[in-house]
């Protein structure tokens, strides 16, 4: 791994790779990394699987996002492909606990991606903020959604949410701000994590969490 190249990152191992190079690419997000150690790497299913399951979890909390997957699931006999999804009726999906702006998100989503309007094979060689703008042609998609499947789903090791409230605040934690930091302001100072954006946003998560335990506010 250069300094140049963005990590894939695949499994733990290439995710702590990628943390060495962070810290030492940017020194000051060592006492954060004293804070959390090593944050585990999340990963979600790639494609039309984990697309889903990033937008059910829109605005939720995990545990009620985890409950609205499992019964979605359930109610296909598995994760629902593009196909499946696209032909089932409304009353079939709200009974999994979908609400009905979901409904069409994930609906508009699959006719864009049977249609071929959208491609989800594309982003893979795309420059993460480009792929990024590329996903947010699907209906209902914004910047981070877009940023989190990346992130997630692809494990582009530069994807950056950076409207992502958690990370803001953590940020704004971290660096001494007189408060959160604005979505704009966490882009400027993550351009100094290029190109391990990503893994910058699992140690801000990380030390969000730890934030948050620091000052007894519930999990």
């Amino acid at each position: 791994m250069t300094a140049h190249t963005e990590p894939l990152l695949q499994d733990q191992a290439t995710f702590d790779a990628a943390f060495d190079a962070l810290l030492t690419l940017d020194p000051r997000l060592k006492p954060l990394a004293d804070v959390t150690g090593r944050p585990a790497l999340r990963r979600r299913a790639p494609g039309f699987e984990g697309l889903t399951a990033v937008v059910v979890a829109q605005q939720l909390s995990v545990a009620a996002a985890r409950s609205i997957q499992k019964k979605l699931e359930d109610a296909f006999d598995g994760p629902p492909g593009p196909h499946a999804l696209l032909a089932a009726d409304a009353a079939h999906l709200r009974s999994a606990g979908l609400s009905a702006p979901k409904i069409r998100t994930l609906k508009g989503i699959a006719a864009a991606l049977v249609s071929g309007t959208v491609d989800l094979g594309h982003v893979e060689g795309m420059e993460a903020d480009a792929a990024a703008d590329y996903l947010t042609r699907l209906p209902g998609i914004g910047t981070w959604t877009a940023d989190i499947y990346l992130l997630f789903c692809l494990g582009r090791g530069d994807a950056f949410p950076h409207g992502d409230l958690a990370l803001q605040v953590a940020a704004g934690d971290a660096f001494g701000l007189p408060g959160r930091a604005s979505a704009m302001g966490l882009q400027a100072i993550a351009e100094d994590w290029r190109p391990f954006r990503g893994v910058a946003a699992h140690l801000l998560w990380a030390y969000y969490g730890a934030r948050r335990a620091r000052l007894g506010a519930p999990a």
